[in-house]
């Protein structure tokens, strides 16, 4: 019998790699209370065995010598039904520890400070929200910028510019096109971000500048311009993710 999610006042969330290697393998716990106007949040990352890498070998994965990372302070109350809502639909393993592929384990406690510890069965759900919540906290904390993804096309001298600014903090993402704003929903938008990690990015072809030449182009939220044509490469040849991306830049211009 699990608690019921209204009634929870506390969730503890731990979460291991597993089989991942260094330096991608860590480990990140999460403590949150849901008692005022706003999520209460601890939040503690650390990457794991790295002690026999060099430090060019961690950067060159796109990772730094200070990763680790930990912060206490206040999240916008919307994120507590979003937890909630994910913990009532979740189904549960009744397993009490985490196998050699990790993932999330859970603590919840309620009013009435009764506690129950599992682990989740929809793995995936609580580990997207995880770092979604995760960027909500770096965007707070002035650790990372708010993430801008940009599209540009230029068809005969014409150019149309999308830009689209995530706000994980408040769920919303701003959208403009031309320089002129227009609605979107926050799922729409993040389903659109999902797209655009899904191909391999050629940095040896990418440009800093705007480019001027015919063509689809898209920043991806690094600053680096890259051609539809060749520098951005389906990983997946069943899945045609760039052109679900042209398709969605599109019904939004």
């Amino acid at each position: 019998m699990h608690l019921k999610s209204d009634d929870i006042v506390r969730l503890e969330i731990d979460f291991i790699t597993g089989e991942l290697p260094p330096p991608f393998s860590h480990i990140f716990k999460l403590k949150l209370s849901f008692s005022k106007n706003f999520v209460n949040t601890q939040f503690d990352i650390q990457y794991t065995d790295r002690e026999n890498l060099s430090p060019d070998e961690i950067i060159d994965e796109g990772f730094t010598m200070a990763d680790d990372y930990n912060y206490k302070g206040e999240i916008p109350k919307l994120w507590e039904s979003i937890f909630k809502k994910l913990y009532s639909a979740s189904k549960w393993s009744n397993l009490k520890t985490l196998g050699e592929k990790g993932g999330i384990k859970l603590l919840a406690k309620d009013v009435h400070g009764k506690m129950i510890r599992d682990i989740p069965l929809n793995q995936e759900d609580w580990y997207f929200t995880c770092q979604d919540f995760i960027q909500a906290i770096y965007e707070i904390s002035n650790r990372e910028a708010p993430m801008q993804i940009r599209y540009l096309e230029i068809k005969k001298d014409k150019k149309t510019v999308v830009e689209l600014v995530y706000k994980f903090s408040i769920r919303k993402v701003v959208l403009t096109v031309n320089g002129k704003e227009k609605e979107m929903n926050w799922e729409s938008g993040r389903e659109l971000a999902s797209l655009i990690f899904i191909p391999d990015y050629d940095y040896s072809l990418a440009k800093e500048d705007l480019p001027v030449k015919n063509g689809k182009y898209l920043d991806c939220g690094d600053g680096f311009w890259h051609n539809f044509e060749n520098g951005i490469i389906n990983l997946d040849p069943s899945f045609d993710a760039k052109k679900k991306i042209i398709q969605s830049f599109d019904a939004l211009i």
